[in-house]
């Protein structure tokens, strides 16, 4: 479980560590700023309790103004310190310490008539203060001194940090929460989909991943149940396929073992030994063509299998074809012709094609009757040229024709010596079709013939 969950741990080790970087950064932002308003917000009532002084004093100056003004101040969280132009105190509300004497001890320039702050340094001094100028008869008479103690400020700020801390704890214990969550909601399907692969690895392609929406999760499920379906057809494919050589190669081996054996006999008449020996041959030869096809299939399925392409005029080409292959279809007594307009160009390599071409007419021979036509055409189609190969043969049933491109695929599954060959012929005209970055696709119906269409780009 502790490998299964590793990245479930890794996800949430990494997200927790950006989204708490992502909370101190907005707490701290947060906390300044906060701060910081609460300071001005005191410093702007400090100010605004110092005008109030100043009206009221510019309204009634007098000994009794003063002492009202002292006494309402004693028994409130600020002090007031009035004083003359020259800074010489007219009274207090309280009894001046040190810091205050300090403070009204600065040298100040011209005051705005609303005031100004003269400390605002909360953390490092004892008092924030400010001072508000008042005249009498539009002379100027003295200042409103307004002090309040920082350690109101620093317990109110106190407060403040504790419900900030509170709030981060318990933002922090939702954030856990919520990354468990999510990393299980996330990593639960990949860890499901790392077993599969596991299974897969190990030859075992029952995969049964759950459906997991339309995102990339999703998309990956049905990827790796892609995957794991091609990999159980190419098993198939792949067994098929050495069970199916195994029996081509035993065939014609068994043949030439079987009749070398007899012909060594040295009783035996020697018409019968040439017999033999002929069909000795015969099967060599069946032998010889079908591992050159097994190694051009190996070329083709590695990509090195060379395709020396050049610019061919199609007719001239299929004629050439024609006047190769007319007399095996006279042999036969069957009809060849070919239909082709003049310039129709492409780029094919010559050798290859001619060997696409002989593998689908010889095709053609042998599962047509005599007195029956084979047609070559061609036709262009939206910047394609289209070669059409049709026979008045013997056709293919429906239900073969999905695989008659697959190798040792036969129809005719009896695989007599007399009409079939190795089996490889159309899987390698398919895949020399697709080297020319063509396609081949095939239409057939039983007791009426079969046709082959084969698309390639026509140059210009």
């Amino acid at each position: 479980m502790i490998n299964l969950n590793k990245i479930s741990l890794k996800f949430g080790i990494w997200f927790l560590g950006a989204m708490l970087i992502l909370e101190i950064f907005l707490f701290f932002f947060l906390h300044t700023s906060i701060v910081d308003s609460r300071i001005e917000e005191e410093l702007a009532a400090l100010q605004a309790r110092g005008n109030s002084h100043r009206d009221v004093l510019e309204n009634s100056y007098n000994e009794e103004t003063l002492h009202h003004i002292a006494v309402m101040e004693a028994n409130a969280d600020t002090e007031v310190i009035i004083t003359d132009q020259n800074q010489n105190i007219f009274i207090s509300s309280s009894k001046l310490d040190n810091e205050e004497q300090k403070i009204i001890t600065k040298e100040i320039g011209q005051v705005p008539r609303d005031g100004e702050t003269l400390e605002n340094r909360w953390k490092s001094e004892k008092y924030i203060s400010t001072v508000t100028p008042f005249k009498i008869n539009q002379n100027q008479k003295g200042y409103v001194y307004m002090f309040r103690s920082t350690d109101q400020i620093q317990n109110l700020i106190s407060r403040l940090n504790h419900h900030f801390i509170a709030g981060a704890i318990m933002i922090l214990s939702l954030m856990v929460i919520t990354i468990l969550f999510l990393s299980n909601a996330l990593t639960t399907p990949l860890i499901r989909m790392k077993r599969a692969t596991e299974k897969l690895s190990k030859g075992d392609f029952s995969v049964n991943l759950p459906d997991m929406g339309d995102d990339e999760l999703g998309e990956l499920s049905r990827s790796i149940k892609i995957l794991a379906e091609d990999l159980k057809h190419l098993k198939g494919e792949r067994s098929e396929f050495l069970a199916s050589i195994s029996h081509e190669l035993r065939t014609p081996l068994t043949y030439i073992k079987g009749y070398a054996d007899v012909s060594r006999r040295k009783d035996i008449d020697e018409s019968i030994r040439d017999q033999y020996l002929s069909i000795i041959f015969e099967e060599t030869k069946k032998l010889s063509d079908m591992i050159k096809d097994l190694f051009d299939l190996a070329k083709l399925d590695k990509n090195n299998f060379l395709i020396n392409r050049v610019e061919v005029e199609l007719c001239s080409f299929l004629h050439s074809i024609y006047e190769k292959m007319l007399p095996a279809f006279t042999e036969n007594g069957m009809e060849l012709i070919v239909e082709c307009k003049k310039n129709v160009n492409v780029n094919i390599d010559p050798m290859r094609f001619e060997q696409v071409m002989f593998n689908l007419l010889d095709n053609a021979i042998k599962y047509s009757n005599s007195n029956t036509k084979t047609s070559i055409s061609v036709k262009s189609e939206k910047e394609m040229v289209v070669l059409i190969i049709k026979d008045e043969g013997h056709g293919i049933p429906k239900t073969d024709l999905p695989y008659i491109f697959d190798r040792f695929y036969r129809v005719d599954k009896s695989r007599s010596r007399d009409t079939g060959g190795s089996g490889l012929g159309l899987s390698i005209v398919k895949e020399l079709i697709e080297a020319h970055d063509g396609t081949i696709e095939i239409k057939s119906e039983q007791g009426k013939g079969t046709a082959f269409f084969i698309s390639l780009k026509e140059l210009p």
